[in-house]
């Protein structure tokens, strides 16, 4: 415990030091002075690391660095002096470190292989460049080799190596042909990333003699070819479709390691016929988005810009109609280091403290170590003032004697990164770089910016005088820039005169004048006003103007914001502009634009042309602009404002907008600042510290808004804090080592003050710790990197400017980033509620392994069998996701008398964690589906046959079918209802002891040990009586009933005729006269008078036969002594007659059906009864 306190102690000491630590002097970039300050070496242009040349040319190895004085060079050849004197292909630029080897002349690139490095070196220090490696370029012929013809087989799939010869860098691989023609590739044919061309399958058109593989050099310019590779396809019938297989990689599984920053190439073709689609994912996760691209046809998965995050499995997955393949390919990405704070050049003075600051990261984390002038840190010479602390080394009390360069490196096994970064001890007088009697000429009520350059060592100290002999400047109306600059916000006239600017520091004191005069501003005192003016007219625009008597203005006159068009007919004078002969095309808008060399002033007015002279009615039109703006009660945060109104020509003013402009902030830009009813003439405004405000007045009736007044005289509040911190301040982490703190910048008049700054703070959440502060300006954003995954951080985000802080801002509740979580759900128990319904429990997992915010948990579920068929089919597996922290969840939809397998995952917003040990459970049985099908066939007088197929989804054991079945009369009214239970392996039953001629209804269904599922319905019917149909048969057959038949027919047309000329013509005729007609039909003479069968009433004609008269009982039919009497045209001795005798029927040999009786069948009359209705 003393010794964990120990360690607290002296870490928070050496915080609270270098919090406490000088900040380093700033140089300014000007060239007098660079020239005469003494500097270490810097360098400032080197040769790439990895530096291949090209072995034709000559090799020119950079180094360039400045310093004072000039640095001199001298170069190292793998760890050992490189003597360039020794070699006389070697020479060095004059007043530079670049060498350059003469290879043109006889020198051989090989030669001068090897590892380079630079020292520049000054009395100050010595500063050395990368390690810059040097390789000639190779591009080597291929090898012979005798290639056999490739024979294949239709649909086969095919590899053409093509095995280039290794060159450095490695050549670019392309596949051509005789021709020089690039070969077409697509989804079936491809060039993989080894250069190898891939067939998926093989077409008769593949055949070919000119495949050839090429390998282009870039840096030798130069193209190698390989010998034609010959392929022949031969045909068989049928081809043979086959499912995927990949051809590369092979396995099921592989690694790749690719380093963070580069392009991860992921790559997999496969064979197969039809082609194979080849689909991308990522095991537990997704492909990062705006980074993933496919290419060569989706068979190459690139991800640009990897990061530790991209590591993890990536699966390929092949597929066509005949199935599917698959590889994992295991990704680790792995980082070479790369900077989180980069040391930078110290200026001290003597006496003062600093600090120079490496920190780099990288996978693995990188080592760092220090070296002084090029050498290491431990066997360089001893500096009291130095301190060597990890990855920074402090400086205390430093001398002219510390001055040095230093350099850290960061390394790993994947690279590594270099450094300089010197210290500069100085000791200077003050110096004044503004040029002496600067003259400043500004407008007044603007602000005057007076400079004061200046450098020394110590930081000098800066006054500002006015006069030769003037007081010290002090005060709220000046403010004094750290760069020496004063800045007089509101310039006034009285503000003219001499400044002298007086700079002192422990070696001396300097003094320089400047001279400032404030001019009148320029005004546009006579407008141009709107005008109508009727076409062929002419008219005038004026702009009369004041300004200060030693500037000279220009006045340039615009039409809609464009130059006046070259026509003659627009004069510019001295302060108007007159346009004669107005044209319809001289509509607009014209502008007068002021100018002088410190400012600028303009003004608008419109022209409308009308073709006819105007009208006497009242002519409406928008307000004139109001004019004397006054500011008077100025305050800290208030200031009244008047006006006097504009001509509202006609139209009432409704309201007044008052606009304002930030001269300090946003000049130029207008906004909204509020608006009051027309009949009030003054306001009262609400101000911000530290704005130069202006205010101006938009008069507003119901044609529109006026023109805006002229600007008010301006007024400067004066400076405060910040009233308000950054809103929305967020932490939110974006890498698991990383916190992002974000908020919403305020505006700048929220600023308050000059110089608007962030005091950025944090701590973890729940931890005895000190508050993490930094100071930023004109960022949003600032990112903590190496924090703990996924803890709370306490986080606030304070303003600040030159006058002191906002007041304490509310401290939220961010997170660093998260992970995936580690650890699944345990305990994990299944309740089955019934066939369909399942409850699973879980415990949860311990948040601390949850690594990220806990959304839910999701439930992984998937059929393995169904237990009545005790058959596999494929896995397809159901995912349900539960929000929140709960412990259980309901799977509904489940089969029942099934076995089902599923798992648990814990799931937070970087993705899920691991799955729980699968969980097996077994639904039970329900009822079943209603049978696949019923068919009834083979009927008989007595018994049908009863067919069916068991059902669908049995959903448990079946233990029996149940039959009903009930008669249907010709009523459609049912019978008695007869219900059989019918073992569970029959499917076929003969039902016996039926009715003949009936119709019968079926209901049938299955049952389980639950109960019975749905029923099917079927109808079917029985034959009728077979002796009665013979019957039929045979009387239909006899020549008299055929004989019989025809004479009837003859007949019933007869009279059909008859009563059809009878009906038109409206003649009657007795029944007795019918009856005597009747007598013998086939031999009854007309009438010749009208040819009809006598005055038989047409009345009766339209009553309708009875027909379908039934058999006697003995189903025999009686032949009568007489054939003419009527008994023959009715319904048998059943025939009826009207009051007068008339024979009631139809003479026509329609018939309908009579609902059945008894057990008579219900089918169409046959033959037989046909007879029997005319017999």
């Amino acid at each position: 415990m003393m010794k964990e306190m120990s360690v607290s102690a002296s870490k928070a000491s050496l915080v609270l030091f270098l919090c406490q630590m000088i900040s380093a002097l700033d140089v300014p970039l000007d060239s007098k002075l660079l020239e005469e300050l003494s500097q270490p070496p810097t360098i400032t242009q080197q040769s790439p690391k990895d530096y291949i040349v090209d072995p034709r040319e000559n090799i020119v190895i950079q180094c360039e660095a400045k310093g004072k004085p000039p640095p001199s060079f001298s170069w190292t050849r793998n760890g050992t002096h490189f003597d360039i004197d020794k070699d006389a292909q070697v020479t060095m630029k004059p007043n530079s470190g670049t060498l350059v080897i003469n290879i043109m002349n006889g020198g051989k690139a090989e030669a001068y292989e090897g590892v380079y490095q630079c020292t520049a070196r000054n009395e100050r220090g010595a500063a050395i460049s990368n390690n810059i490696v040097i390789r000639p370029s190779r591009s080597p012929l291929w090898t012979k080799e005798k290639l056999e013809p490739n024979h294949v087989r239709e649909g086969d799939s095919l590899v053409l190596h093509c095995r280039p010869p290794v060159g450095l860098p490695p050549p670019i691989i392309f596949w051509m042909d005789n021709a020089f023609q690039r070969l077409p590739q697509s989804e079936r044919v491809s060039q993989g990333l080894n250069g190898d061309l891939y067939f998926s399958n093989v077409q008769p058109e593949d055949t070919r003699e000119d495949y050839i593989c090429y390998a282009r050099f870039n840096h030798t310019q130069t193209i190698q070819q390989k010998q034609p590779i010959s392929v022949k396809v031969f045909s068989t019938k049928p081809v043979t479709e086959r499912q995927p297989v990949l051809l590369t990689p092979t396995g099921s599984t592989s690694t790749k390691v690719e380093l963070r920053g580069n392009v991860l190439l992921l790559e997999c073709i496969a064979a197969g016929l039809p082609t194979p689609v080849i689909r991308w994912i990522k095991e537990g996760g997704e492909l990062p988005a705006n980074r993933t691209f496919f290419e060569n046809f989706k068979k190459t998965l690139k991800i640009i810009d990897v990061s530790e995050a991209d590591s993890g499995n990536y699966k390929c997955i092949a597929r066509n109609i005949l199935g599917s393949a698959h590889h994992v390919i295991s990704v680790t990405v792995k980082a070479a280091p790369y900077w989180i704070t980069a040391p930078r050049n110290l200026v001290l003075s003597p006496g003062e403290d600093g600090t120079l600051i490496c920190r780099a990261n990288g996978n693995p984390k990188p080592n760092i170590s220090w070296l002084a002038n090029g050498v290491p840190i431990a066997i360089a010479p001893e500096d009291p003032s130095r301190k060597v602390d990890g990855d920074t080394i402090i400086f205390s009390h430093v001398q002219e004697r510390s001055s040095a360069v230093y350099q850290c490196n960061a390394s790993n096994e994947y690279g590594y990164l270099l450094a300089n970064a010197f210290v500069n001890v100085l000791a200077e007088p003050p110096r004044i770089l503004t040029p002496a009697n600067k003259l400043y000429q500004v407008i007044a009520d603007s602000p005057a910016l007076l400079d004061c350059a200046y450098f020394g060592s110590p930081k000098p100290e800066i006054e500002w005088f006015k006069g030769v002999k003037g007081s010290i400047l002090r005060g709220n109306e000046y403010v004094f820039h750290d760069n020496g600059t004063l800045e007089i916000p509101v310039a006034q006239k009285d503000s003219t005169g001499t400044y002298t600017c007086v700079a002192r520091n422990a070696l001396g004191k300097i003094q320089n004048e400047v001279q400032l005069e404030v001019k009148d501003p320029t005004m546009i005192i006579k407008q141009p006003e709107y005008k109508v003016i009727q076409r062929y007219g002419q008219v005038s625009f004026e702009c009369i103007i004041k300004h200060d008597s030693t500037l000279s203005p220009t006045i340039i006159w615009l039409k809609d914001n464009d130059e006046l068009p070259d026509d003659e007919r627009f004069l510019v004078g001295k302060d108007n502009l007159t346009i004669m002969n107005v044209t319809d095309k001289d509509d607009g808008t014209y502008t007068c634009i002021v100018n002088t060399t410190l400012d600028s002033v303009s003004a608008s007015a419109v022209l409308t042309v009308v073709a006819a002279p105007p009208t006497p009615a009242i002519i409406y039109a928008r307000p004139n602009p109001p004019f004397d703006l006054e500011l008077t009660g100025q305050l800290e945060r208030s200031v009244e404002l008047s006006w006097i109104p504009g001509d509202e020509n006609n139209s009432p003013i409704t309201n007044f907008v008052i606009e304002y402009e930030d001269g300090l902030h946003e000049p130029g830009v207008w906004h909204y600042q509020t608006e009051v009813p027309g009949t009030q003439t003054t306001v009262q405004l609400k101000l911000s510290p530290y704005v130069n405000y202006s205010f101006r007045v938009i008069a507003v009736n119901e044609i529109g808004r006026s023109q805006p007044s002229e600007p008010s005289e301006q007024y400067l509040t004066k400076s405060a804090n910040p009233d308000e911190n950054p809103s929305n301040v967020q932490g939110i982490g974006s890498e698991p080592d990383n916190l992002v703190i974000t908020w919403e910048s305020l505006k700048g008049f929220q600023s308050n003050g000059p110089g608007l700054q962030y005091k950025v703070s944090w701590r973890q959440k729940d931890v005895d710790d000190e508050w993490t502060s930094v100071i930023v300006a004109n960022v949003s954003k600032y990112i903590v990197s190496g924090t703990p995954t996924f803890v709370p951080y306490e986080i606030k985000v304070q303003a600040l400017n030159d006058l002191g802080y906002a007041p304490e801002p509310s401290e939220v509740i961010g997170h660093s980033g998260e992970d995936l979580p580690m650890v699944a759900p345990g305990n994990v128990q299944v309740h089955v509620i019934n066939s369909t319904l399942a409850k699973v429990h879980w415990d949860t997992v311990p948040l601390k392994t949850v690594r990220g915010h806990l959304q839910g948990y999701k439930v992984y579920y998937w059929k393995v069998q169904n237990l009545s068929r005790r058959s596999r089919r494929h896995v397809e597996k159901k995912i349900l996701t539960f929000r929140g922290n709960k412990t259980f969840g309901m799977l509904p939809g489940l089969e029942p008398y099934s076995s089902y397998k599923l798992n648990v995952r814990v799931v937070n917003g970087k993705g899920e964690g691991p799955a729980s040990p699968d969980k097996v459970f077994k639904t039970p049985e329900g009822v079943p589906s209603s049978p696949s099908f019923l068919r009834i066939t083979n009927p008989t007088l007595d018994s049908l046959t009863l067919e069916w197929g068991s059902p669908t989804h049995p959903n448990g054991v079946l233990t029996s079918y149940i039959l009903k079945f009930q008669p249907i009369n010709n009523t459609h009214e049912l019978g008695p209802l007869v219900e059989i239970r019918i073992p569970a392996n029959e499917s076929s039953l003969i039902l016996k002891n039926l009715n003949y001629s009936t119709r019968y209804k079926f209901y049938f269904n299955a049952q389980t040990s639950v109960g019975s599922g749905s029923q099917i319905t079927e109808e079917a019917i029985t034959i009728m009586d077979e002796a009665m149909a013979s019957r039929q048969v045979d009387i239909a057959t006899q020549g008299w009933f055929i004989g019989l038949m025809c004479a009837v027919a003859l007949l019933i047309l007869i009279l059909l005729i008859v009563c059809f000329i009878r009906r038109n013509k409206g003649g009657k005729y007795p029944v007795k006269e019918k009856e005597d007609a009747h007598a013998d039909p086939e031999i009854q003479p007309m009438k010749e008078d009208d040819g009809t069968f006598g005055e038989y009433s047409d009345a009766e004609d339209h009553k309708p036969l009875k027909k379908g008269s039934r058999t006697p009982s003995d189903r025999t039919v009686k032949k009568e002594d007489s054939d003419d009497s009527l008994v023959d045209y009715g319904e048998g001795v059943n025939g009826q007659f009207n009051e007068d005798g008339s024979f009631i029927g139809q003479y026509s040999g329609k018939k309908e059906k009579e609902p059945a009786e008894g057990n008579e069948s219900s089918e169409a009359p046959s033959p037989v009864n046909a007879m029997n209705s005319f017999v």
